[in-house]
C-alpha cells in the first residue's frame, strides 16, 4: 500500500509542475506573440479599407464605435488626403457556418456597396470560403454598387436578388445578414437611424 500512495504523490507532483512549466510557457509566448498579432491586424483592416473604399492609399480615417441590437460595429470614417468625405467602411461580425464571419464593408455616402473584404472566417474550404470572390463585382452573387436600402440583399431561396453560393446557402445568408447591419450602422453613424 506504501508503494502505490508514493506513485499517487509522485504522479501529482509531475503533474502539476508539468502544468506550472506549460502555463508559464504559454503565458510567455503570448506576451510576446500579442504586439505583433495586433499590429499585422491593424494593418489587415488599414488594407482592408483601402480596398472596399475603391484602392486610393492616400486615405484617412477615424474610427468610431456603435452599439446597435447588443452588437458591437466598428464605422470607419474615411476621406481622402484632403478632407473629402469618400464615405465609410464599417466591420461587423455574424455567425456563420463554420463560426465567426468578420466582413469589413465599404459605403458611399449614398450608401451604395463600395466594396467588401472578408477580415476572417472559419468557413468550409471549397464552399464557403468562396465569399471572399463570390459577391465582388462580376461575381455570380454582386452586390457591388447596390444599395441596402433599394436592393432586397437577401439570397434568392428567400425572396431576394443574390445568388447563394451553391452548396453553401448558410454562409451566403450570413453574408448578408452582415450587409444588412453594417448599412445599419453606416445610417446611424450619418445619424439618419436611432
Amino acid at each position: 500500500m506504501e508503494k502505490l500512495s508514493n506513485s499517487l504523490l509522485n504522479m501529482t507532483v509531475v503533474l502539476t509542475a508539468t502544468a506550472i512549466v506549460t502555463g508559464g510557457l504559454l503565458a510567455f509566448v503570448n506576451d510576446v506573440t500579442k504586439e505583433p498579432i495586433a499590429e499585422v491586424n491593424k494593418q489587415a483592416t488599414t488594407d482592408g479599407i483601402v480596398k472596399v473604399m475603391g484602392g486610393n492609399p492616400n486615405i484617412k480615417t477615424d474610427a468610431d464605435t456603435i452599439e446597435n441590437n447588443g452588437k458591437t460595429f466598428v464605422v470607419y470614417n474615411v476621406t481622402d488626403d484632403k478632407g473629402n468625405a469618400l464615405g465609410n467602411a464599417v466591420e461587423s461580425s455574424t455567425m456563420g457556418f463554420g463560426g465567426d464571419l468578420k466582413v469589413l464593408t465599404g459605403f458611399d455616402a449614398e450608401g451604395n456597396i463600395l466594396g467588401y473584404t472578408i477580415l476572417g472566417h472559419a468557413e468550409t474550404p471549397g464552399l464557403g470560403a468562396k465569399a471572399t470572390d463570390w459577391f465582388q463585382k462580376g461575381g455570380k452573387g454582386d452586390v457591388i454598387g447596390k444599395n441596402p436600402s433599394t436592393d432586397n440583399l437577401t439570397v434568392k431561396k428567400d425572396g431576394g436578388q443574390v445568388d447563394a453560393i451553391t452548396g453553401s446557402t448558410i454562409t451566403s445568408r450570413a453574408f448578408c445578414r452582415l450587409v444588412a447591419t453594417a448599412y445599419n450602422a453606416f445610417q446611424i453613424e450619418k445619424g439618419e437611424q436611432q
